[in-house]
């Protein structure tokens, strides 16, 4: 099974050339630090109410993904909210994804490829040589929005983060998404994590509008 951050950045990646979809650099950073306190809550290792998260069990799960953030939240015995930790995390965000990244190519699913100029770096991409796993989160994805059924919590935590960071722009048309925004907002409403993702992605939106305003 992979992991909600590997299962992200497949919804992220353009299927043939391997770029990143335009997202909020920012949002997705939170989206990214939100898939691994969410794991770790579905590991038994946290969990949460409306204002704290706590630890459940300190035992490393030996996931490369998962461990050092529970490591760090073991570390601060002092209770602290939801999207204090969205932002602690967030900041690893860079590591997080390439480690993710080098899951996928390891599995198989990814490639990674180098663009080059007088062997110098210019980007690195990832085209997807075996879709299935990106088809699959896909199709459940599109069940849980255009079904009344009862999602799985798996289902909830990545159609949650999904929002977040902007990703069903990319994903839907725009009459498909107006169709389903009613049902990503009631999904959205059964995750707390994925609620302190979103609430902390509209706190630096409303930072940046208000910076905005002052400068004009």
């Amino acid at each position: 099974m992979l992991s909600l951050l590997e299962e992200l950045i497949l919804l992220i990646l353009d299927d043939e050339n391997g770029s990143f979809a335009p997202v909020p650099e920012y949002a997705l950073d939170y989206a990214i630090a939100g898939s691994v306190l969410i794991e770790l809550a579905l590991e038994n290792r946290i969990d949460t109410d409306l204002e704290s998260l706590f630890i459940v069990n300190e035992a490393p799960i030996g996931n490369p993904l998962l461990d050092p953030t529970l490591a760090r939240i073991v570390q601060h015995p002092d209770t602290n909210g939801i999207k204090f930790w969205v932002r602690k995390i967030s900041a690893d965000s860079v590591d997080l994804k390439e480690l993710a990244l080098k899951k996928l190519v390891e599995r198989g699913i990814l490639k990674e490829v180098d663009r080059r100029f007088f062997w110098l770096l210019q980007e690195r991409r990832y085209p997807i040589i075996d879709n299935k796993y990106e088809r699959e989160v896909k199709l459940r994805i599109m069940s849980v929005l255009f079904d009344d059924g009862i999602p799985d919590v798996r289902d909830i935590a990545i159609i949650s983060l999904a929002y977040a960071c902007g990703v069903f722009g990319n994903l839907l048309s725009a009459r498909e998404l107006k169709n389903a925004l009613p049902r990503i907002r009631q999904i959205r409403k059964m995750d707390l994590i994925g609620r302190g993702v979103t609430g902390a992605v509209r706190d630096i939106e409303a930072t940046i509008t208000l910076s905005m305003r002052g400068m004009m």
